[in-house]
């Protein structure tokens, strides 16, 4: 079917586009952890111009492709990976509304030449954030590619015709 085939395009596409950008956020994110605190600011502060846009530009379209994904194979053998990944991209999308966000939004409002005396500690609650998410949404995307190589069966297929979806 067109629009099963579509979602899993595009649940792929974007999935794997959010991963890897968390991942690259991850290893910048680490590659900072000796920095002093301006200069972590300063990098935070330039992280914060545009990066919140791409997230947004990858992560919802993953969601509402993988929404439809699942919906589309709920009677298949693809729906626990496909409910799998909408999961873990939900839990990414609650982690960041609930711990991320915040963050960043304190974080606009830190000076390059006088962070807070507690910068250290915000960094590390973000990033312990950051890597979770990171995970969540790499096994999502594996989930989904993984997904992609099988064969799509009717849930019941063994119990009636050869229960093979045209896809």
């Amino acid at each position: 079917m067109v629009m099963t085939r579509l979602a899993r395009l595009a649940g792929l596409l974007f999935a794997g586009l959010f991963a890897g950008f968390l991942v690259t956020v991850l290893v910048l994110e680490l590659s900072m952890r000796g920095l002093g605190g301006e200069a972590y600011t300063q990098v935070r502060l330039a992280e914060l111009d545009s990066l919140d846009k791409l997230a947004v530009a990858t992560l919802l379209p993953a969601i509402l492709a993988t929404a439809v994904l699942a919906w589309r194979t709920f009677r298949t053998n693809m729906r626990w990976l496909s409910l799998a990944a909408l999961a873990l991209l939900a839990f990414v999308f609650g982690l960041t509304l609930i711990v991320n966000l915040p963050i960043n939004a304190d974080q606009l409002t830190w000076s390059v030449q006088a962070p807070p005396p507690d910068w250290a500690e915000v960094r590390d609650r973000w990033q312990l954030a950051h890597a979770a998410r990171t995970v969540a949404a790499v096994v999502a995307f594996a989930g989904l590619a993984v997904a992609a190589t099988l064969p799509v069966r009717r849930a019941d297929a063994g119990r009636a015709g050869s229960g093979i979806e045209t896809s």
